[in-house]
């Protein structure tokens, strides 16, 4: 049996092989995604009233004056900004709008089972297994550090399942186990 709490939606019944493992330089060319619990810092040139700090909601929207709701979550800030720069034009001459995210609040992965300190660990982008075992204070004596799974849930609620041997890793082999997480990643450690 599995310690620890699955987050909503998770099963071990739904599991499939990975066709391939994602690779630390493959992920780390994709531009940030906006989430849930992000703050963004919006700029309005010459407009300080538009201009504020704005928390990403759980169904992903934002509200802003004049232009009501945006869809945020999955965007990048550059294709966020283009849009809202769009709509507020209607309202504000020339608006040319920046935005950043000050607070990455969406990047959270899960560590059960046989861990020191199991839970949901808020991470950086490129966290890989190793540095979430590391979060969750390593492994236990009991743990089976030749059985770590990395659960994945697909948009479209498939499950993945990468298998991840602790030893080979720390040896310096199979560093391709390593994976960068993604948010949402459950380490399950047997």
């Amino acid at each position: 049996m599995v310690s620890g709490v699955f987050p909503p939606g998770w099963s071990l019944a739904q599991t499939s092989s990975p066709t391939e493992v994602p690779s630390l330089s493959s992920s780390q060319e994709t531009p940030y995604q906006i989430g849930p619990q992000d703050v963004l810092e919006i700029s309005v040139w010459k407009d300080e009233i538009l201009s504020r700090k704005v928390t990403v909601r759980p169904d992903g929207l934002i509200t802003f004056p004049l232009i009501g709701e945006v869809l945020v979550e999955g965007r990048t800030v550059g294709d966020l900004a283009k849009e809202m720069d769009e709509r507020l034009t209607k309202f504000v001459a020339d608006p040319r709008i920046t935005i950043s995210v000050s607070e990455v609040n969406s990047f959270r992965i899960f560590v059960i089972g046989k861990v020191d300190k199991p839970g949901g660990f808020q991470i950086g982008q490129y966290t890989d297994v190793m540095q979430a075992l590391s979060l969750s204070g390593g492994l236990t004596p009991f743990a089976r550090e030749g059985s770590i799974k990395v659960l994945r849930r697909g948009k479209q609620g498939d499950q993945t399942t990468f298998p991840f041997d602790y030893g080979e890793v720390l040896k310096g082999q199979n560093l391709e186990q390593n994976i960068v997480l993604q948010r949402g990643d459950v380490v399950m450690v047997p």
